[in-house]
């Protein structure tokens, strides 16, 4: 994928015209009104992100604060976003950035340091969650809501939940058999989705792919080889049919249809299934951690949004104290939790009684301290698509195994600077 900078001396400067001459706001109203540019559905009217924004509008009447609504799709909120700060553009003041967006928009100097409420933010703030904030060693942007990934498994058909990827394709192929339906559905076609995945297995089996600080690739060739060789194994056996096309959607319309017998996917999915009183899966479903080779722990890819402060916010000071409250204010990360199921980012919040019977409250409580972060790269996306492009034609037998893997590790190494 190319930079915005080349992006924009490509022809990218008649979007960004077009997309100024429609961004209401300025970001420099008299009245202080700050705009919080953020997309989703919580985003849209009624929506847990525009209730939290009237309750900072409320609590802070000379510095209320609005949300322009994004669209749906990350990768559109991001180009909307870019469009408005490679022009140096004060339109936004608060950016909802997704996790591994950190990296890209520090280097191009788009957004204002945290450093100096860093020891606020922490001091509350799950370790993944906070992590994916931060690029060069310094805070950029304040955690907001978390994701993490859960194995989903049929009750009536699994008595307990695997704790290895190896014993789930083990139990998912003959349960399987016996009811004449898939194994196991999960994200595997050929998007971000995919590289999450895979990493989980990766992650999973020991493997790194850089040292703490990003100075160095610790990318272990020999575990990413056995996690896909797993992969391409289990295609045509443990594997749903589809599997290799299927994103978060159409892996849960299989298992909600009874289609499977596991199912990765995010906590978004529960509520689905158990509303869905039609599903064979409806009350005869569970989460559990994801599995892992070792059969130690799990090991989930962390999803979510931060909140960051634009550097060409002429509200800065107001608009850091809105990231701060948003991150550390425990009423805040409750509404979440309780009015929107997203998964909060502040600790103490999931030793909250009010979610005590809440079961994908209750695991992510488990699995979040151990959930991992993409790598906060300003090189992420081409990351990813390297990864794409040389692991997922492996995994379908379309490519060396051990080729893919190396070419892997040669581009991470191109990335260090």
């Amino acid at each position: 994928m190319k930079s915005y900078k080349s992006w924009l001396a490509s022809g990218g400067v008649l979007a960004l015209l077009a997309v100024a001459a429609c961004t209401p706001g300025t970001g420099d109203d008299e009245d202080g009104e700050m705009v919080w540019a953020i997309g989703g559905s919580e985003a849209q009217p009624g929506g847990i992100h525009q209730r939290i924004a009237e309750m900072w509008s409320e609590q802070n009447p000379d510095n209320p604060i609005r949300i322009e609504v994004l669209p749906e799709a990350a990768d559109q909120q991001r180009e909307q976003q870019a469009l408005e700060l490679q022009a140096g553009g004060s339109g936004f003041d608060v950016l909802g950035v997704d996790v591994i967006w950190t990296g890209e928009y520090s280097e191009n100097d788009w957004l204002e340091s945290l450093e100096d409420v860093r020891a606020e933010i922490e001091a509350v703030t799950l370790p993944g969650p906070f992590e994916s904030a931060t690029w060069g060693g310094e805070l950029w942007a304040a955690p907001y809501n978390s994701n993490a990934g859960f194995l989903y498994y049929r009750t009536d058909l699994v008595d307990t939940p695997p704790t290895t990827w190896e014993e789930m394709c083990e139990v998912a192929t003959s349960a399987a058999e016996e009811e004449g339906i898939a194994g196991f559905v999960g994200q595997g076609a050929r998007y971000e989705g995919f590289v999450v995945n895979w990493l989980e297995y990766y992650w999973s089996n020991g493997g790194e792919l850089y040292n703490e600080d990003q100075t160095q690739v610790t990318f272990d060739t020999a575990a990413a080889a056995e996690v896909t060789e797993f992969m391409n194994e289990n295609l045509d056996t443990c594997f749903a049919p589809g599997f290799n096309t299927a994103q978060e959607e159409e892996a849960r319309n299989e298992f909600q249809g009874g289609n499977a017998v596991f199912m990765r996917n995010w906590p978004y999915a529960y509520a689905l299934i158990e509303d869905d009183e039609g599903s064979p899966a409806n009350g005869n479903f569970d989460v559990a951690p994801l599995p892992t080779f070792t059969g130690d722990g799990t090991i989930s890819a962390l999803g979510g949004f931060n909140n960051a402060v634009s550097a060409f916010s002429n509200n800065t000071e107001a608009a850091k104290d809105f990231v701060v409250w948003a991150a550390t204010n425990e009423e805040v990360q409750t509404m979440l939790a309780t009015e929107a199921s997203l998964p909060p980012t502040m600790a103490s919040v999931y030793d909250d009684p009010a979610l005590a019977g809440d079961p994908v409250m209750a695991l992510l409580g488990d699995v979040l301290g151990d959930a991992r972060a993409r790598p906060p790269s300003p090189a992420w996306n081409e990351i990813s698509v390297e990864m794409q492009n040389n692991l997922f034609p492996a995994y379908n037998g379309d490519a060396d195994i051990n080729t893919a893997v190396e070419n892997v590790r040669t581009f991470l190494e191109g990335t260090i600077d």
